[in-house]
């Protein structure tokens, strides 16, 4: 539409003859985007971007839609007809349309105004809703080219989330095949994700989605929300599986971020458009110009292993977006490819007649030049507004990867684009944006968030997913990284969030403050999407918080999230796969007693930090980890105040040991150890102690 109607001459006179034109950013302000979709949405039954709303002087919805080509065709009205027609009906009904839009937003007032006056979760809500939800998307599997439903194919974490949650449970259950059958499913869609052409095999990351159903030919656009989120799901199936090829993908997407999508001051930015020049000067962007290949550059830049990395990647001189009808339909990106592994390298390698090794060597080797040629193009369009929630899914990434990876076979081979740098860098940038977001976007005298940020602070305020991803992101920085300073924020934070959000008559959390009048929809969003909702993300925050505070402030934590279960307890029970996140929540809070790892020493010191790196090298996502350094002041002073029974653990540890670790669950601990190799068996004990209970 930008380039169709709004670039136009004839429309654009249309438009500032008749109307008052407002261009809106939805990602910067996600609460006015909601209020029009939601309308759009009730009035046709779906909606999507680009968003055209027709507004009444009072913001009231007259008519909007989605997509209008600039003259009538494919069916449907041209943008210069509607344009006519919605003049007309001003001049000659206007009372009628006024009247239609009051009463639309009255309506969706009332629809979105969820309460519970109930506080109390049925007992059968966590596993009714988990069951259900892994039953639906288990029907909507694909066997071929993994997923969950058909094309397009989003990469949507949350699905791979539940399934990995399901399981843990199942193993706990000593359900082994059911636990191997879901495992197959995530691990299958993650591999056709990682070898399809929705993965940026030269550059690193991951586009939109995939256009068809094999995850080849994606819309090329790069968003932060997505890489954070996927690296996590790359993470936890490298502990389930102990197969470093998906921590090998989990590094690929961080250090993609970290070349090519952080700033000066370790802020992350946004998003990489679609679409750039396919040369400098060019009249008009192409989608994807950036991206693909013919076979000629490849030979020319490639030489001697030309035809190697041709025949691995599926690229031919007539181009390779053949995969599926719906790859090319309309034959764009004829004489292009785009770069998929249709087989594994160890496959491909075998039948070169070499090693796993050397042929993956070559494969990087070759990356590396084309990633310089590529590098001579016309760049996408970097979107660096720096925005709180997509910064903490970001954050959590580093700070779990920092650890997580540890546990990586030593003597690992790394090829570009993947840097192999060492875990704790990882650390460094989740700090680093961590502290860019508390000088540049956090109030200290207020207490309070901006929402993004772009040559300073934006107007718009804070919203609910930017405080409970952020929070998120903290805690997962205090978990793996140990500096109290995090829980310290994340707590206050939640403070901030309850005063803001909560609403504490009707349980669960408005979007938004509800301080400006113009945001004509006050909404509790509980969709787990593209990006998780924050009524989701703060659920389980809530749960991870109570784990590890004493009775007087869990026991409100604890309210809180069972408030707002009985807020979307239908949603739970009548439409659980569109919450997955949320299941996990509800099962998370039924679980009697979370398992707690408590690790006393000297965070400094090499035991303790292998101490650490041990208590993550398993998958659990029920577990809490506290880490305390009794010769800290500030942090004995914490617990202290807030969990007398973790500050006697600290001071009661053995003397004298660097490291020691106490694992607690249904409020018995077991006698402390002192080894990674201990701790990790007695992690793995508690495991199976579970399984055949």
């Amino acid at each position: 539409m930008e380039v169709e109607s709004f670039e136009n001459e004839e429309v654009a006179k249309l438009l500032n003859d008749w109307f008052v034109s407002i261009k809106v950013d939805r990602e910067e302000r996600p609460d006015v985007d909601k209020v029009y979709m939601t309308y759009v949405s009730a009035l046709h039954g779906g909606g999507g971007w680009p968003l055209s709303v027709f507004l009444s002087p009072d913001l009231k919805p007259l008519m909007g839609g989605t997509y209008f080509p600039p003259d009538d065709n494919y069916g449907r009205p041209g943008f210069k007809t509607v344009l006519r027609k919605v003049k007309e009906a001003w001049e000659t009904k206007r009372e009628a349309l006024e009247r239609t839009g009051n009463l639309v937003i009255e309506q969706l007032r009332d629809a979105l105004s969820a309460k519970a006056s109930s506080q109390d979760v049925p007992n059968d809500l966590a596993v009714v809703s988990v069951d259900q939800c892994v039953e639906k998307l288990a029907s909507s599997y694909d066997p071929k080219f993994g997923g969950f439903g058909s094309a397009p194919k989003f990469p949507r974490p949350v699905e791979d989330y539940i399934m990995l949650y399901k399981f843990h449970k199942y193993m706990e259950a000593g359900k082994e095949i059911e636990a191997l059958n879901i495992k197959k499913m995530v691990t299958h869609t993650l591999d056709c994700m990682a070898r399809g052409g929705v993965h940026d095999h030269i550059g690193g990351g991951f586009h939109r989605y995939s256009v068809d159903e094999c995850w080849h030919v994606p819309h090329f656009e790069k968003m932060l929300y997505d890489q954070g989120q996927i690296v996590n799901v790359y993470l936890d199936t490298f502990l389930v599986t102990g197969e470093k090829y998906y921590s090998i993908v989990a590094r690929d997407i961080l250090d993609y971020l970290r070349r090519d999508m952080i700033g000066k001051e370790g802020e992350i930015f946004s998003a990489e458009d679609a679409d750039s020049a396919e040369y400098e000067g060019a009249p008009r962007k192409k989608e994807g110009a950036f991206y693909v290949w013919t076979s000629k550059e490849i030979e020319e830049t490639l030489g001697e292993n030309a035809e190697l990395f041709k025949n691995h990647y599926y690229v031919k001189s007539s181009g390779n977006c053949d995969l599926s009808p719906m790859s090319d339909p309309h034959n764009e990106f004829s004489c292009k490819n785009v770069l998929i592994e249709r087989k594994p390298a160890s496959s491909m390698s075998s039948k070169c007649g070499k090693s796993l090794d050397e042929y993956s060597q070559i494969l990087g080797d070759c990356r590396q030049k084309l990633f310089d040629v590529r590098s001579k193009r016309p760049r996408p369009h970097l979107d660096d507004k720096v925005i709180v929630s997509w910064n903490g899914l970001a954050i959590s990434a580093f700070a779990r990867a920092s650890q997580i990876l540890k546990s990586g076979p030593s003597g690992t081979i790394f090829n570009f684009p993947v840097t192999g740098c060492k875990p704790v860098e990882y650390l460094e940038t989740a700090e680093n944006a961590a502290n860019f977001i508390k000088e540049k976007l956090y109030d200290a005298s207020s207490k309070r968030l901006h929402h993004s940020y772009r040559n300073g602070p934006s107007k718009a305020p804070g919203f609910l997913d930017d405080y409970a991803f952020l929070i998120s992101g903290l805690l997962d920085l205090y978990e793996f990284g140990g500096k109290i300073e995090w829980l310290l924020w994340a707590v206050q934070l939640q403070v901030t969030q309850d005063e803001l959000f909560l609403d504490k008559q009707g349980g669960g959390y408005f979007n938004t403050p509800g301080e400006d009048p113009s945001v004509l929809l006050h909404v509790k969003e509980d969709y787990d999407g593209a990006e998780p909702s924050g009524n989701s993300v703060a659920a389980i925050n809530l749960i991870r918080l109570s784990s590890i505070f004493d009775a007087s402030k869990s026991t409100g934590y604890k309210r809180n999230v069972e408030h707002l279960l009985a807020v979307f307890e239908t949603r739970l029970r009548q439409l659980s796969i569109a919450l997955p996140l949320m299941c996990c929540a509800a099962d998370m809070l039924s679980v009697p007693s979370r398992k707690q790892v408590v690790i006393v020493g000297q965070k400094g010191s090499e035991e303790f930090q292998d101490m650490v790196a041990a208590t993550f090298s398993s998958y659990d996502p029920n577990r809490t980890v506290i880490q305390i350094d009794p010769r800290n002041t500030e942090e004995m002073e914490f617990w202290d105040g807030n969990n007398a029974n973790i500050a006697q653990m600290a001071r009661g540890s053995p003397p004298g040991k660097p490291a020691v670790a106490h694992v607690c669950q249904d409020f018995k601990c077991s006698p402390p150890v002192t080894s990674p190799g201990s701790l990790r068996e007695l992690l793995n004990k508690t495991l199976a102690a579970a399984s055949s209970a």
